[in-house]
């Protein structure tokens, strides 16, 4: 078994810097594992993202760094893609998307007489958009007893997975959130907790969190009403874009809703959804 290095088994300044091979090998490494493509002038943006893993796992030179991965990829890949992404999300970011859910999608489900739901949160992050989608549907439908809503929660970076699966933020997470709404969905922390809050269990229990690479094979059949995937399409090429697309509109019935990042598109990807909102498409077949 390969054990990461521990701090302070280190020695000496060390080399920082990447070489333009060493750079290609972590480029190669990581699109064969989770898809994400990194631009030829982008070795300084990630020069600084391995520097500072580096420092998280006590290694001071960045060969050894290399040889650590090379030597067992699986135990490093993992971290090395949380170190390479964005983490950037916020509850109900984006708010056109849940504005639709509530005046004209979950309209449309009453008149279905439909009584389940299942939402899927597609790079979630540390679960701001999860818990966001299932606010929306349980209060759309709180009126309303006998409804089955589900919110299925994945994400390729395991230390994103934790934090979604605690459901403890700090205050200034939710300070944006209405009164009322603050009130009703999270409990304010005291003590060694106070500054934090947490999803109240009747949330947490709507919300499935677990891991997943949209590269590998989705456990998942489906059907779900909604998928999310929001700022993921900008890591990935226009071959594995096209192929998420298409396993997303398998698991989407006719009229199931598909939402995107402000700055993404499926032009030129798939014929399969048409756009009728700013980035929320539908399943047309």
């Amino acid at each position: 078994m390969t054990e990461s290095p521990r701090q302070g088994q280190r020695t000496g300044a060390g080399r920082e810097d990447l070489t333009a091979p060493e750079f290609d090998f972590i480029r190669s490494l990581i699109r064969d594992y989770a898809g994400i493509v990194i631009g030829e002038n982008k070795r300084s943006m990630v020069q600084g993202r391995i520097n500072r893993r580096m420092r998280e796992l006590g290694i001071r030179d960045i060969g050894e760094y290399l040889d650590y991965i090379r030597a067992a990829p699986e135990v490093e890949r993992d971290g090395l893609a949380s170190a390479l992404t964005t983490n950037v999300t916020a509850f109900f970011r984006e708010n056109h998307h849940f504005d639709y859910l509530k005046t004209e999608f979950l309209p449309s489900v009453r008149e279905r007489g439909l009584r389940r739901l299942r939402a899927w949160s597609a790079g979630c992050s540390s679960g701001e958009e999860a818990y966001s989608i299932a606010i929306t549907l349980l209060e759309g439908m709180a009126d309303e007893p006998g409804w089955d809503i589900g919110v299925l929660a994945t994400d390729l970076d395991f230390n994103m997975i934790r934090f979604a699966r605690e459901g403890v933020y700090p205050l200034d997470r939710v300070e944006r959130l209405p009164p009322e709404r603050l009130k009703r969905w999270f409990l304010r922390g005291g003590g060694s907790h106070a500054g934090r809050v947490r999803v109240r269990p009747e949330l947490q229990r709507v919300v499935r969190v677990m891991p997943l690479n949209l590269l590998e094979d989705w456990p998942m059949r489906g059907p779900f009403d909604m998928i999310f995937c929001r700022n993921v399409f900008i890591y990935f090429d226009r071959e594995v874009k096209t192929r998420i697309v298409n396993g997303y509109a398998d698991l989407l019935p006719p009229g199931g809703l598909l939402f995107i990042g402000h700055s993404e598109s499926l032009h030129g990807l798939t014929d399969r959804f048409e756009l009728i909102g700013s980035t929320i498409y539908r399943k047309i077949r």
